[in-house]
């Protein structure tokens, strides 16, 4: 049972509240360190994070799939994050899903507030994450919802407005779930493993999956703020469908923050700590951010695929030899994610924190 508070440390102010009403200038408490704010020479660079074509992992052409494999690999090792094309899911569903979404945060405030989380469970409409008082908060909302395991989906806790909300979002997790499994046989294989590994340490088909769903309303400082602070992503995997009208992810690379130009209907793909723990840290999740901007709003759909919230998830053994110690101890997922439950997104602070050997 996680020892999570039962409400927020302050009154919570919904941020599309303050774009709304906000002309020239943001609320202090939404202006960052000025080490912490976005830089401008980051959003002008033509580097872009990897993007890799699926449809040979489909093909009965081994070549083809052994390029694709080496394909995600490379990336896996030099970004931590791709796109993928030719993944398999409808488009047109990835567009309902994201704008059915668009349309629940331009309800009515009072609908809207029906929903209104805590930190106990954080699902339901939301404006932070951790609850320590006076933190410097980011200039978003968002909808955090279960999807898996089943015992935790609470369609009560779903909005139901839009009137397609439930439905659309139903098929797109049957959708990505699937999708999400694929890959997961992908990434074991890269670590030379057989391709269930991965997801028999996650649970088997006992797994964790959950939605965040990030409204960036307009701001009229951008430069001042940030709509999710620097933090690598405590689950397993991540498939985000960005907004593709509207770029706001940074990626951190060698120091440097790269803004992600997002393909239409591709998914962006990033590893998470719990898979850099049971890699040994073959694999690293890596720090990113978002930011906003005064002119566009901005939707983005981030789905969590994490291991059962009980299990111990520690390095593989097979992993494991006497140049390669495990830099981990076994912790479970429950365990893991309430550090940014309660503290919110800060960096990798908390993986590194964990590492029992230094190099």
């Amino acid at each position: 049972m996680l020892n999570s508070p039962q409400d927020w440390p302050e009154p919570i102010v919904r941020v599309q509240s303050l774009s709304e009403t906000c002309v020239d200038s943001i609320p202090d408490t939404y202006i960052k360190p000025p080490s912490h704010r976005p830089s401008s020479s980051s959003s002008f660079t033509t580097t872009n994070i990897p993007i890799i074509d699926l449809s040979p992992l489909y093909a009965s052409d081994p070549e083809a799939r052994a390029a694709t494999l080496a394909q995600i690999l490379d990336a896996c090792n030099d970004w931590g994050f791709f796109q993928i094309v030719n993944h398999g899911v409808s488009h047109a569903l990835m567009d309902a899903a994201r704008e059915t979404w668009r349309a629940f945060f331009h309800l009515p405030m009072d609908i809207k507030q029906a929903y209104a989380n805590s930190p106990k469970t954080y699902e339901g409409y939301g404006s932070r994450l951790g609850v320590e008082k006076g933190a410097i908060l980011d200039w978003s909302d968002y909808y955090y919802l279960h999807y898996l395991p089943l015992c935790l989906k609470d369609y009560d806790k779903w909005p139901a407005l839009p009137p397609s909300c439930r439905d659309v979002f139903d098929e797109y997790g049957r959708e990505v779930v699937k999708l999400c499994g694929r890959l997961m046989k992908v990434l074991s294989l890269n670590l030379g493993l057989h391709e269930g590994f991965l997801q028999n340490a996650f649970g088997g088909e006992d797994i964790g999956a959950c939605l965040r769903v990030n409204f960036y309303p307009k701001c009229p400082k951008p430069e001042l703020t940030l709509g999710l602070s620097s933090h690598s992503d405590p689950g397993g995997m991540t498939l985000l469908l960005p907004d593709d009208q509207v770029p706001g992810l940074q990626v951190r690379k060698s120091g440097d923050w790269i803004t992600v130009k997002p393909l239409p209907h591709a998914f962006i793909v990033n590893i998470g700590d719990q898979i850099q723990v049971i890699s040994n840290a073959r694999y690293k999740s890596v720090e990113h951010r978002v930011i906003v901007n005064s002119d566009k709003e901005r939707v983005s759909l981030a789905f969590f695929y994490n291991p059962k919230s009980d299990i111990p998830i520690q390095p593989a053994k097979e992993l494991v030899t006497p140049h390669t110690p495990p830099l981990y101890p076994a912790m479970t997922f429950d365990q893991y994610r309430l550090f940014i439950r309660l503290k919110g997104p800060r960096g990798k602070s908390q993986v590194e924190s964990l590492t029992t050997t230094t190099s």
